[in-house]
């Protein structure tokens, strides 16, 4: 929960590098997050109001640590473009967010680890 809490007080932070506990561990959260809002909307009958709102909340946070996990692989933020890539883009991201990071300094900063 820690690196949850941690990614939103860094919410405007797009100029750093975020390890990939980071990201995957702020993923696995707000998609189990999601998850539950889903259920008690499902459950309840009720329309989509709050998991729509907790996803506005947490748009900005997610973009952040994008931006970041890209810059710890030694790619610049506007990669998190190619997610506007239909199927291809993707797949393209998820390779960038999942490979190690640059084990140097890069102009983004030292290396998190």
């Amino acid at each position: 929960m820690n690196w949850y809490i941690h990614v939103l007080r860094n919410f405007s932070n797009f100029h750093s590098r975020a390890r990939r506990t980071e990201y995957w561990m702020f993923v696995l959260i707000n998609f189990l997050i999601l998850l539950v809002l889903n259920f008690i909307e499902s459950a309840l009958d009720l329309p989509t109001v709050l998991s729509s709102l907790y996803s506005l909340i947490v748009f900005l946070p997610s973009l952040a640590v994008a931006v970041r996990r890209l810059h710890d692989t030694g790619r610049s933020g506007w990669w998190i473009l190619i997610n506007l890539v239909p199927f291809i883009g993707q797949i393209v991201f998820l390779i960038f967010v999942i490979i190690d990071s640059e084990q140097q300094e890069n102009r983004w900063g030292p290396v998190p680890k």
